[in-house]
């Protein structure tokens, strides 16, 4: 699909028009008091906006290796794929202090613009290049027990194909039909084929995945979930959020690189059944997502039927159980 007027072809960054057409808004008033009235930043702090998010706004507050960072959740940005909830990433977080997976909380804070999370600032760069690292750093999380309270995240071939009816159903005709003519045959899984209920991030895209001089840490953990580890990897994976955070989708030999270092083989067996519903439920997604204002969804949903195209042309993965 190509990209729309004003967006951006599949692979190079997609940007907010709106911030390039506007100064973003400095923060609200209320958000500076109550983290200053708490302790959290000084009346002299910078607050310095930063892009990358398609729901919230974030400032960096202050400089240097005391700085932190405010998030205000948008009211109304929430969906069933990808929830927007302040209170499961404050419980992921303080669920994650001290592993090194995720920056360190230090507030949630209520005020009349909503509710703000503040946590460290982790200096680094969203991640480019080496799945291998994304791969070990998946492996770990989901070895990790998750907080209490998660919700459960849509696991195996039923549930998937009711979370994308329920988006198609909210699409124009024309588009659910085209995808509805895409729906995945059924796949047989293997005999008692377990499928663990691990710790996910949720929303594994690259501008999540920050790189440091320690490693690799995520971020952005509003919408974590217990449930199949698969469905990290195919978020990881899609080639529509590869592409609209500004990189390429992954090459086969990524793709396989990230699998294999991921080192569950009864994971990547599932995850190979049930690529072709992923890749439906996402392009589903992406044409819902476009549908209510976001920016580069249209222009990335093509890469998504594409790759659903591709496994539905290709043999039938072998099934065998095991994780």
């Amino acid at each position: 699909m190509a990209a729309p007027p004003g967006g951006a072809a599949p692979g190079r960054p997609m940007r907010e028009e709106s911030a390039e057409r506007h100064p973003p808004p400095p923060a609200p008033r209320d958000i500076r008091e109550g983290l200053i009235a708490r302790g959290l930043a000084a009346p002299g702090d910078s607050w310095e906006p930063l892009s990358g998010g398609h729901s919230n706004r974030i400032w960096k507050v202050g400089k240097g290796p005391s700085a932190l960072i405010c998030k205000l959740y948008a009211p109304h940005v929430h969906s069933e794929l990808f929830p927007n909830d302040s209170r499961a990433e404050w419980a992921a977080l303080t669920g994650l202090r001290g592993q090194g997976l995720a920056p360190e909380p230090l507030a949630l804070v209520e005020t009349g613009s909503g509710p703000c999370l503040v946590y460290r600032h982790i200096p680094g760069t969203p991640w480019r290049t080496g799945p291998d690292r994304v791969a070990r750093l998946l492996a770990r999380l989901h070895r990790l027990p998750p907080p209490q309270g998660l919700r459960r995240a849509a696991a195996g071939e039923a549930a998937l194909a009711a979370q994308t009816e329920r988006m198609l159903d909210t699409l124009p005709p024309a588009e659910a039909a085209r995808l509805h003519a895409l729906r995945p045959p059924p796949a047989p899984a293997a005999e008692g084929e377990p499928v663990p209920e691990v710790f996910l991030h949720g929303d594994v895209v690259p501008a999540n995945i920050i790189c440091t001089r320690r490693g690799i840490a995520l971020i952005d953990w509003q919408c974590p979930a217990l449930g199949d580890p698969c469905e990290d990897l195919s978020t990881f994976l899609s080639p529509a959020m590869q592409a609209l955070y500004g990189r390429k989708p992954l090459t086969p030999a990524e793709e396989e690189a990230f699998l294999a270092a991921y080192a569950a083989p009864g994971v990547t067996v599932r995850l190979r059944r049930l690529r072709p519903w992923y890749h439906w439920r996402m392009a589903a997604y992406c044409l819902w997502r476009a549908g209510r204002g976001g920016t580069g969804h249209a222009a990335v949903a093509g890469l998504e039927v594409a790759a659903l195209e591709r496994a539905l042309s290709a043999p039938a993965p072998l099934s065998r159980a095991g994780a």
